[in-house]
């Protein structure tokens, strides 16, 4: 026998973004129902590194800190982020950020995926957010008032509005007709983590390279986290190398900046693409996170650009007028607009930066160099820059 249960808001998705979502929106007196299909799994208890992790720019912090979910993190598993190096493909261009310059105590936290997805869910498990986990969502219907659920157990949630924060193949996008345009960059983002014989002073380094973007982030301790995104054929080689061998190309492709590097945990790749959505909203459905937008990674800003939508959505609905209730598609353009320049400035930037190191030709590859040089001697701009990204 099936049962229904009516809420404000119903979001399908237990990741980053749905939990953080879940929590902001229950904060503002919302009755939330969160439905997620896969069991989180625990954390090994020996002092094993996630191989995912996430640079969380100070807004995020602050924002994960009003849901008292950052308080939770164990601090000795966080770096500050305190400089930037970036370094073109030739042996003089270079670009530094400083936090200090920029009046910043840092740039980012580096976090690991499963420590701050463990604390979301403690939170949300201690709150009134009413979860369903393990659930599949089976069908959904988008009425003139509220939308309909339907679970594979035959339970229905009925809700104002549905969140679609279940990732870049979102099937809450897909049920509800939204668009999207996915542009495959042949590329894979394989990600491990090294220990390192010098120390990195918390110090994030990125070298732009012809056929792919490396990048090695602060961890505490003598550790680092490496990102690097390479043409599919080269990153399958080395998912395969030996430890020592891959140890051995990383701290050769870095300039041997960090010493010797000694792999610590097994590497793991993911494809990388971008994808725009035609919309963010329509009457009785939102998408945040990946489910909104995907961007290539060499910024390290994607999962920031969840958290402010869950920001932007939560506190688009806490200020709404009384003729509106959580579902009116006039109410959810606003969050749409609040959102669409800041994903789309930064989807721009991301791939018009992978384009240009991509070009080979001699006079691009010299215009880039150039240009890494000219914003590295102008400070304000370098400035700016930083406070864009830490929001």
């Amino acid at each position: 026998m099936s049962t229904r249960s009516a809420f404000d808001v119903a979001i399908v998705g237990g990741g980053l973004v749905g939990l953080s979502l879940a929590l902001a929106m229950r904060r503002r007196g919302l009755q939330v129902a969160l439905i997620e299909p896969q069991l989180l799994k625990p954390i090994p208890r020996d002092d094993t590194w996630d191989n995912r992790i996430y640079a969380v720019s100070p807004g995020s912090a602050a924002f994960l800190e009003s849901l008292d979910v950052w308080p939770g993190l164990p601090p000795e598993r966080i770096t500050r982020v305190e400089a930037m190096e970036i370094y073109g493909d030739d042996s003089t261009a270079r670009l530094e950020f400083s936090a200090y310059d920029a009046g910043l105590r840092e740039l980012a936290f580096i976090v690991e995926n499963r420590r701050l997805q463990q604390e979301l869910w403690r939170n949300v498990d201690s709150s009134a957010v009413r979860v369903f986990c393990p659930a599949a969502c089976a069908a959904v219907e988008f009425g003139a008032h509220h939308a309909t659920l339907t679970l594979a157990d035959g339970s229905e949630i009925e809700a104002r509005l549905v969140v679609g924060a279940d990732g870049a193949d979102s099937w809450i996008r897909e049920q509800a007709g939204i668009g999207m345009t996915p542009a495959a960059y042949g590329q894979f983002g394989v990600v491990a983590n090294f220990s390192c014989e010098k120390p990195h002073y918390g110090v994030a380094f990125q070298w732009f390279q012809r056929d792919a973007v490396l990048a090695l982030l602060p961890l505490a301790g003598n550790r680092v986290s490496m990102v690097w995104s390479i043409v599919t054929e080269r990153a399958e080689r080395l998912l395969t190398l030996p430890a020592s061998e891959l140890a051995a190309e990383v701290s050769a492709a870095s300039n041997h900046a960090l010493g010797e590097l000694g792999l610590i945990t097994a590497p793991v790749a993911f494809p990388l693409r971008l994808q725009r959505v035609a919309q963010f909203v329509k009457p009785r459905v939102a998408l945040v996170g990946d489910a909104a937008h995907n961007v290539h990674p060499l910024a390290g800003q994607g999962i920031n650009l969840g958290f402010r939508d869950a920001r932007a959505l939560a506190a688009t609905l806490e200020v709404r007028e009384a003729r509106y209730d959580c579902g009116d598609y006039p109410l959810l353009r606003r969050y749409e607009r609040a959102r669409k320049e800041d994903v789309a400035t930064l989807q721009f930037t991301t791939h018009a930066l992978q384009k240009l190191f991509a070009n080979e030709r001699v006079s691009i590859a010299k215009a880039r160099n150039a240009g890494l040089k000219l914003v590295n001697r102008q400070p304000q701009l370098k400035n700016f820059l930083v406070r864009q990204a830490v929001a």
